[in-house]
């Protein structure tokens, strides 16, 4: 039982049969020191608020990989304390069968005005000649319409899309904006924790569904 419920408890004891707390604490087994306690925690309304809205904006994003976009925005609390006001608010992600909901948002493209300022990632998936499929990584300038780069491989995990944009950042540093779709790939840990070291805060995930 729950502290919550086990005041519940102890309070309608108490109610309905005009008992003592230390009487009713008796009869259910219930400490009556925890029974008491009241938490001295603070409310976390700055944190609490934030966690509300990126989950609203990334709506198949679990807390882990919101606790990243937290601390990219100045929040230092632990994993822990996270995941715990992520329950109590009650944002876990629902699961339904049969159909998908989008990670990204519907904003429209932003247009750029100088050089690197915007990149945007698309993949293409195509099959050879004997059936084994392979999936292709475009990088493109949006300014110059220009190629950065073009990886294929039967995989790419999000762990390789961070060596091919640290690559392309070492030559041309980084950009302020980044566009992609909403792909497991791009929408991963390492990625979201990637953007934030390099300081770029606008990954624009656009929904593809």
């Amino acid at each position: 039982m729950t502290r919550g419920a086990q005041r519940e408890a102890v309070a309608y004891l108490r109610t309905t049969h005009n008992v003592s707390e230390r009487r009713a604490c008796s009869v259910l087994g219930v400490v009556r020191a925890l029974v008491r306690y009241r938490s001295c925690r603070p409310p976390d309304t700055a944190l609490r608020e934030r966690l509300t809205e990126l989950a609203a904006e990334r709506r198949r994003i679990g807390y882990r990989r919101l606790a990243v976009f937290l601390r990219r925005d100045g929040f230092a609390d632990n994993i822990k304390k996270i995941h715990r006001l992520y329950k109590e608010e009650k944002l876990q992600v629902k699961r339904r069968k049969g159909r998908k909901k989008a990670v990204g948002t519907r904003a429209p493209l932003p247009r750029a005005e100088r050089i690197d300022q915007v990149w945007i990632l698309d993949f293409i998936s195509d099959a050879l000649s004997d059936g084994r499929r392979f999936r292709v990584l475009g990088v493109m300038e949006q300014c110059a319409r220009e190629c950065l780069t073009l990886e294929a491989d039967t995989f790419i995990p999000g762990l390789r899309v961070v060596r091919e944009l640290d690559l392309l950042v070492a030559k041309r540093g980084a950009p302020e904006i980044i566009v992609s779709d909403n792909g497991p790939e791009l929408t991963s840990r390492a990625v979201l924790i990637w953007a934030a070291s390099r300081g770029i805060k606008d990954w624009r995930r656009i929904a593809t569904r």
